[in-house]
């Protein structure tokens, strides 16, 4: 098997498609290499066949115990490095008032999106420490700074998240990682069909014509791997935020 280690070597959770998909294309576009998992074999294979040997896929559940290990080991047999990760994977469901969802649901969004993303950031920093940074993009959401309605698992694992980010950041500064936690605005994936379905509070109601293309958070994660946005790690970055979009090079709202 060749290794090459020209370009980063980035982990992307929930990569299947998407914006974990475009996170992907953008990053093989920019040189660089991605460790993509996804849920199923139909998934894995269709990304095999789209990315070829820019990529390698690990098959599993990011809750599944091992997940991260696995992901890891991946890039290391192939590239002999992981320099990135970004964790993308998420769920919404259940919409619902808290006293009508149910609790098995509830606390699997809980897993998918704040033990899932800390297991993988344990991971990823446990790796043998060297003098290159290392990066972390957590894509978060202005759910984790606000409550909707029918959100609540939802608005909880996100605001969890978004104090993981800033752990990260606290912790490990002075070991050359950077973290970001992307609020990545509202923008057209399965996820928003899943909202407007819903009918539950102002988010469902947009059109989706209101919707920006999922090019554009795809672009900004790859912006903050690349070292660009170094000086905006430890906390949240905005996509809707003038100054970053001129940074990125994403049009004005």
């Amino acid at each position: 098997m060749s290794v090459d280690a020209q370009g980063p070597v980035v982990i992307i959770t929930g990569a299947g498609k998407g914006l974990g998909k475009a996170i992907a294309a953008e990053v093989i576009g920019k040189g660089g290499r991605v460790v993509l998992v996804v849920r199923s074999e139909a998934a894995a294979s269709a990304l095999s066949g789209e990315f070829g040997s820019n990529c390698t896929v690990v098959t599993s559940d990011v809750t599944a115990p091992g997940a991260a290990e696995a992901a890891i080991e991946a890039g290391m047999k192939r590239w002999r490095k992981v320099d990135g990760l970004v964790n993308n994977a998420g769920l919404i469901d259940p919409i619902a008032r808290i006293a009508d969802t149910d609790p098995a649901q509830w606390e699997a969004v809980i897993t998918t999106n704040l033990v899932a993303p800390y297991r993988f950031t344990h991971a990823f920093l446990a790796q043998v420490p060297n003098t290159a940074p290392r990066r972390i993009v957590n894509i978060s959401s202005g759910a984790a700074h606000q409550p909707l309605e029918g959100w609540n698992a939802y608005c909880a694992s996100k605001a969890g998240l978004a104090m993981l980010t800033h752990s990260t950041g606290l912790e490990y500064a002075h070991e050359n990682v950077f973290a970001f936690g992307l609020l990545p605005g509202v923008f057209d994936t399965d996820m928003q069909a899943t909202i407007r379905a819903s009918g539950v509070n102002e988010v469902s109601r947009l059109p989706r014509t209101a919707l920006r293309p999922p090019e554009e958070p795809a672009r900004a994660t790859a912006y903050l791997l690349s070292g660009a946005g170094d000086d905006l790690s430890g906390g949240e970055v905005n996509i809707r935020d003038a100054g970053f979009r001129s940074r990125v090079g994403l049009p004005q709202l």
